[in-house]
């Protein structure tokens, strides 16, 4: 079994301080100028060819070995959540309200750790492209990339995504070909009724039943529309009505998510949504609006790119540590990329929490909670993985 290369082990400690400067200075979505400032800087002083301005504020940094066809794409994510950080860690958030609570910050150390071993040592025949991406966090900063030409531009044969996973233990890795993470979509509904007293309902339309109606006959699309092996999410998170207990309201507003790991899935429930509004509406003659918003679609890895990398991994801990991926109900933008080109997604393990420093919160150190902190220890061998990955993938015939 290969563990983390020794030239990346060494560099440790001076990507664990530019990981948790990253840390202490987070960036939301689009707005990651500091963090792209640092990481142009760092390609630019280890010799690799910059070009910024992509999605906004992304950076692709581009490294050639020897004269080769082959190239590959890796991408990191770099902006942080709209949340207020727990942790009170010397390299805890330095901006309220701001918070690196997915570890994007690992995965820019990661790859930046592994973009100065490749250019630093070149052993390779093609090109390997750098993609740091912004706004993974509900920007779709891929998608944006995408619509400035990153794969016109850049013409990578693969593109391939890590992600850290808490509960996962350190040095296990784990991928599966086909879905993995969910589409993403949102919907609001606003029934209009006719208002009046509470006392004389029979002079109003109570549009707050029908809205009862819905919740419960939404779930139905899921036992009775779809085919019972498919997978789908319908989850009614808000519903907003009134100002007074005795006044029966003129309106409710639902909204909601909506998961799925099959567009046809998805087009199902959209229109299966629309039809019960609609006609459920009708029913109890008040009116209604929808309006159904696809965010994300759903992250699917292609077979033979997926295949690729499992035994590249297989190379670099051992085929016991690497594990068939459980698909989540969460969404990755890395979704648009394997739409348009072919690739994997795939998550190295991020420990129990026991790795945080002192200070930390109390909560769990999980994905998108305040107590989170990424752990310092996967760099060096997050590192190793791209390397071997990039090396394996170019050294093809």
């Amino acid at each position: 079994m290969t563990a983390a290369l020794p030239a990346l082990l060494a560099q440790t400690s001076e990507m664990v301080a530019l990981r948790r400067d990253i840390h202490a200075h987070p960036e939301l979505c689009f707005e990651e100028q500091r963090t792209s400032d640092l990481v142009a800087a760092r390609l630019s002083e280890w010799g690799i060819e910059v070009h910024r301005g992509l999605g906004g504020t992304g950076v692709v940094g581009v490294i050639q070995g020897r004269a080769g066809p082959r190239s590959i794409g890796l991408r990191a994510d770099m902006d942080a959540l709209p949340m207020t950080e727990h942790n009170q860690f010397a390299h805890a958030s330095r901006h309220p309200g701001k918070m690196h609570a997915c570890g994007h910050d690992g995965h820019t150390a990661m790859l930046l750790a592994a973009a100065r071993h490749l250019a630093t040592e070149r052993d390779f025949a093609g090109t390997v492209y750098l993609v740091f991406q912004p706004a993974e966090e509900g920007g779709g900063g891929a998608r944006e990339m995408m619509k400035d030409g990153l794969f016109q531009r850049f013409p990578m044969e693969a593109i391939y995504g890590m992600h850290n996973w808490p509960g996962l233990a350190v040095g296990q890795f784990a991928i599966r070909s086909g879905p993995c993470f969910a589409s993403s979509n949102e919907f609001r509904i606003t029934i209009s009724g006719k208002g009046c007293h509470a006392a004389m309902p029979h002079l109003g339309t109570d549009p707050v039943p029908v809205a009862c109606q819905l919740v419960q006959a939404f779930q139905t699309i899921l036992t009775r529309n779809m085919r019972p092996v498919e997978t789908g999410v319908i989850s009614v998170t808000m519903i907003q009505a009134g100002e007074a207990t005795n006044v029966i309201p003129d309106e409710v507003t639902i909204q909601g998510t909506v998961r799925t790991f099959t567009v046809d899935t998805l087009d199902l429930i959209e229109q299966r949504m629309r039809e019960m509004t609609e006609h459920v509406c009708a029913a109890f003659g008040a009116q209604a609006s929808f309006d159904f918003h696809r965010n994300y679609p759903p992250t699917v890895n292609h077979p033979a790119e997926t295949a690729f990398a499992r035994q590249v991994m297989c190379e670099v801990v051992g085929a016991d540590q690497v594990l068939e991926f459980e698909p989540t109900m969460g969404a990755e933008d890395f979704s648009f990329f394997l739409q348009a080109h072919p690739g994997a997604y795939f998550v190295i393990g991020n420990g129990d929490g026991q790795h945080r420093d002192g200070g930390h919160g109390l909560g769990p150190c999980m994905l998108h909670n305040p107590s989170y902190d990424f752990n310092d220890e996967l760099i060096p061998l997050g590192a190793t993985l791209w390397v071997k990955l990039a090396q394996a993938w170019l050294a093809q015939p």
